[in-house]
């Protein structure tokens, strides 16, 4: 009976290492997308500025950048929560219940020693940090240097330049992943 049980408890969890790779996959899509989507539209809308040479239009880049900036982020932690989980909880499980020796799923412990991942992961942080932060903040300061600058822009940017290094700390702070 137990060996029964142990083989209903193994196909229920590689259901769930299934669904949960489903998941990171479409996440892992869905987030390399989102860099792209926002490059684009920061991209228009300078376009939109120097077409119309108002510099107070600068000021949507940052709106822009926070929210997929954002959005990139929890996805960006969901890939790396699911990979965790897979290693911590759900490989172990399922190495007990088979009774193997080693890793289940060595692929989520393999691919994370390669030598050149810790270069990879600095250089995405600076992508990150560049596409979200530095490029949102210069249009900040492109605004604070035109002549478009008023006391309630003024006080809009000075909102956004708080909101862009918390999204920056953010990023650092998940950068370990």
């Amino acid at each position: 009976m137990a060996a029964t049980e142990d083989t209903t408890e193994s196909r229920l969890l590689l259901t769930e290492y299934d669904r949960i790779k489903e998941e990171q996959k479409t996440r892992i899509g869905f987030r390399d997308n989102l860099l792209y989507f926002t490059l684009a539209a920061s991209t228009a809308v300078l376009a939109v500025t120097v077409q119309n040479r108002q510099a107070q239009l600068l000021l949507a880049v940052p709106v822009v950048c926070l929210v997929l900036g954002w959005t990139y982020l929890v996805n960006d932690e969901k890939i790396s929560a699911v990979g965790r989980y897979i290693r911590d909880q759900l490989g172990p499980r399922l190495a007990e219940l088979t009774e193997t020796r080693g890793a289940v799923f060595g692929w989520e412990v393999y691919h994370r020693s390669d030598a050149s991942r810790t270069t990879r992961k600095r250089l995405q942080t600076a992508v990150d940090l560049f596409t979200y932060s530095a490029l949102p903040m210069t249009c900040v300061i492109t605004f604070w240097c035109s002549q478009a600058v008023q006391p309630l822009l003024l006080l809009v940017s000075v909102v956004q330049t708080l909101a862009l290094a918390v999204l920056a700390w953010q990023f650092l702070r998940y950068a370990d992943g």
